[in-house]
């Protein structure tokens, strides 16, 4: 068995975000300058935890949000990150580039609600999960092959760690380094946040992820802020037809304790 954590986050905010416009993967803005404080508080926020593998959208916002969170952290500093389209943001076809209310009106007009509602030329939800799970395919892969990742039964103490951190008082306490105890890899994600909401309800829906104690699903699947952080930890095991994940839990969504001495981005 082999235990890792993931670290999903979303980019800071674009003056796209403050203007309530839909960027998807046709627009392609940089970090406003509140993105970009945002970005230097996330990479604060988790400076000490280092990182075997970053992987980013292969989209400005989400990959200026990675680099500054590698330039703030003390042991991942000036490593690469693997750019990544299937972290692409959810396509929104002709709505790209025009008000979010606009998709809401056009959604109406269907008789649909907008969450439901695939405006022409963009992507299902269906169809962004499908890419997620092509990625966790990538993910798993890539963290069993890593130099030194331990053979099969190799981390049962890591696991029964992490049981004890749910169970102690370290897990009533807030931190960047939750859920890490007992894990023998970290994993970066950095990726939008439509992609984002779509990849935490497969992980808790269909992957019946467990669930932090006292948290509601629907606090768990609310938007995510800019640089809003989530992390899961998976246990994988391996098979002659490749990783195999054996058990996935959630420890925290949309966490955004780094923003409190920020303008909230939208």
């Amino acid at each position: 068995m082999f235990t890792f954590s993931l670290t999903l986050v979303r980019h800071g905010e674009t003056q796209y975000n403050r203007d309530k416009l839909l960027q998807g993967q046709g627009v392609d803005m940089p970090l406003s300058e509140i993105g970009l404080e945002q970005g230097d508080a996330v990479g604060r926020y988790l400076r000490d935890i280092t990182f075997n593998n970053v992987f980013a959208s292969n989209l400005q916002r989400a990959i200026q949000t990675a680099e500054i969170i590698l330039k703030n952290n003390t042991h991942c500093s000036g490593s690469e990150m693997i750019l990544e389209p299937l972290l692409r943001e959810r396509g929104f076809g002709v709505a790209e580039g025009r008000p979010k209310d606009d998709l809401k009106n056009m959604a109406n007009a269907a008789g649909l609600s907008c969450r439901d509602y695939t405006p022409p030329g963009g992507e299902t939800l269906d169809q962004v999960k499908l890419r997620f799970k092509k990625f966790l395919k990538v993910l798993f892969k890539q963290m069993l092959d890593e130099p030194g990742c331990p053979e099969p039964d190799a981390s049962a103490v890591a696991s029964d760690a992490v049981e004890v951190e749910i169970n102690g008082t370290e897990a009533a306490v807030a931190s960047a380094a939750d859920g890490l105890l007992g894990a023998a890899s970290h994993a970066l994600v950095v990726s939008h946040g439509a992609y984002i909401r779509v990849a935490v309800k497969h992980l808790v829906e269909d992957l019946k992820s467990s669930l932090p104690a006292g948290v509601k699903t629907s606090q768990l699947f609310a938007p995510s802020p800019n640089t809003g952080v989530a992390r899961f930890i998976f246990t994988l095991s391996r098979s002659e037809c490749g990783p195999v994940l054996s058990a996935c839990r959630c420890v925290f969504t949309n966490r955004k304790d780094h923003l409190e001495n920020l303008t909230a981005g939208e």
